[in-house]
């Protein structure tokens, strides 16, 4: 088997016919390795998933209890079809993994969506030699470029307080798998009660079976004294916003929390009064100092900036190339790109 053709992308996706099996596929298939929860990665109805066990509470409460899902820990080495095959951490949220594929002294690892940077709750990225590496490029452009978290946590933290001092209720809006835990565990739980929208502690739920040490939370819809909603911070889905405004709050300050904010802020989601800038995806040092870390000889990139990221790539000497995720109006030459 040449060993440039051990990863194929076809119409399901990244596809290792050698070991059978697809990563992240976005169509049913016979086996699907998943690097981690998010709907744009873990899709229904493949028959058989491999993941991180720390993602197992996840995946069965995102596409079903019935799901068959065998999982490993990180760094473990299995053998499919004469693949050695072995998942290591993201730093994405809880059990994302980049997933390293080996045969016959030839590398590739796929990232899957990763962040550097540190997080309380989730294991810390790590960096993996390879031949071939596929990048995310989510914030792909100079512009992003992350503070740490412990300024942005002091961030929401001071506009909590003032918002107690106003009489405002404080309403923060992150996404429910992920950001929103990773918010959680950065709050101050002296300042008052942490509540939480049905979307997010169910989530947080599977964060604490997993052996995650979150801060007492409290589902709002089990708190019906309006005066209780005072000094508590609310945390919720941008779904969730007309959930909330049912609550009819007298007078709330609402924040969004995003890598995004850094240069739309709210332009980019009207109802916020405040932005902060935390993203959980690597941003542009991030990327650079990742693929040097690789050592990789390939670099394929995907999701988010892919063009600009390519060609800086390419102007800076690394053998980079796009890799599509979807076949709308491609030919059939563009449908069966080799890895």
């Amino acid at each position: 088997m040449n060993n440039n053709n051990l990863v194929v992308l076809n119409d399901k996706g990244l596809y290792c016919s050698k070991g059978g099996f697809y990563i992240d596929p976005w169509r049913p298939v016979e086996r699907a390795l998943i690097t981690h929860a998010h709907s744009d990665h873990a899709k229904p109805g493949s028959k058989n998933y491999l993941a991180v066990d720390k993602s197992e509470n996840l995946l069965k409460l995102r596409l079903g209890r019935e799901i068959k899902v065998q999982t490993v820990k990180y760094d473990e080495i299995i053998n499919i079809n004469g693949i050695k095959v072995s998942f290591h951490p993201a730093g994405h949220i809880l059990g994302s993994a980049q997933i390293r594929l080996e045969f016959d002294n030839e590398v590739i690892v796929v990232s899957g969506d990763y962040k550097t940077g540190e997080d309380f709750i989730c294991q810390r990225f790590e960096p993996i030699r390879c031949n071939t590496f596929i990048t995310e490029s989510t914030f792909g452009l100079p512009i992003y470029k992350w503070s740490s978290q412990e300024e942005i946590f002091d961030e929401v933290n001071n506009w909590w307080k003032q918002n107690i001092k106003e009489g405002k209720t404080s309403i923060l809006f992150g996404y429910s798998l992920g950001k929103a835990q990773r918010l959680i565990s950065g709050l101050d739980s002296t300042i008052g009660p942490i509540l939480t929208h049905g979307a997010v502690e169910n989530i947080n739920n599977c964060y604490r079976e997993s052996g995650v040490n979150l801060p007492v939370t409290t589902y709002l819809g089990k708190i019906n004294d309006k005066n209780f909603f005072k000094e508590s911070i609310i945390i919720a889905p941008p779904s969730g916003d007309n959930f909330l405004r049912m609550k009819r709050f007298e007078n709330v300050s609402r924040a969004f929390a995003s890598g995004w904010m850094q240069v739309r802020g709210t332009r980019r989601w009207r109802p916020a009064d405040r932005g902060f800038v935390l993203s959980d995806h690597a941003d542009w040092d991030g990327l650079i100092n990742t693929i040097k870390e690789t050592g990789a000889e390939r670099i394929f990139v995907t999701h988010g900036y892919v063009s600009p990221f390519v060609r800086w790539l390419k102007e800076n000497g690394w053998n980079a190339f796009p890799l599509k995720t979807g076949f709308e109006g491609e030919n059939e030459e563009q449908k069966s790109k080799t890895l």
